[in-house]
């Protein structure tokens, strides 16, 4: 599976629109906006990248000292947003924007956007053969990772994040996104496989 994240100049925050948000501060360090109405028939996904957002800050601290935000947000709209930043006039599954470095902070913000197309998480899901809500955590857990610096450019690169993937997602208890198709949507059978000599 290739998750097509990729990472372009910020665009303006992603809370800043229009569309409604948690404006509490919400169960992890990140704000929530849901931007498009079919992500309403996916009642927990809001829930869902607060536990991804969580355990991924337990594994990449350097995250929760950032500003971060993800858009639950529709094909049509990350579509708009691939083509303004990256030149790719196509939909795909996940966007990263790292913020901008602010002087004084050093590298050590981690802050930025995320966005989430709905179409293409349902449908990447269902073609693999995956609980949504997996596919949701993973993209998230994937989204994060590069606002914290991580890329898979290169195959070491790529290596390393994967494996720190796979640790956040089975700290959820969500199997490895990377497994072959033969293998079970079973996490704990997954780790125990892992683990052999």
């Amino acid at each position: 599976m290739m998750i097509e994240c990729k990472t372009a100049e910020a665009p303006a925050r992603a809370d800043e629109g229009d569309s409604a948000s948690d404006d509490e501060p919400g169960p992890s360090p990140a704000a929530v906006l849901v931007s498009h109405d079919a992500w309403d028939g996916f009642p927990l996904a809001v829930q869902r990248v607060h536990e991804a957002v969580n355990a991924t800050v337990r594994r990449a601290p350097r995250l929760g000292a950032g500003h971060i935000s993800v858009a639950l947000a529709s094909d049509g709209e990350i579509r708009q947003l691939n083509a303004r930043f990256r030149g790719q006039d196509k939909a795909t599954n996940v966007l990263s924007f790292p913020s901008a470095p602010t002087p004084g902070l050093a590298d050590h913000d981690a802050s930025g956007d995320i966005v989430i197309a709905y179409e293409t998480t349902i449908r990447e899901a269902a073609e693999e053969g995956k609980d949504p809500a997996h596919h949701l955590a993973h993209l998230t857990v994937h989204g994060l990772l590069h606002l914290a610096g991580y890329d898979h450019g290169e195959e070491e690169a790529a290596e390393r994040m994967e494996a720190l993937e796979r640790l956040i997602l089975a700290d959820l208890g969500i199997p490895d996104p990377y497994r072959s198709d033969s293998e079970e949507d079973r996490p704990q059978q997954a780790a125990a496989t892992r683990q052999r000599p």
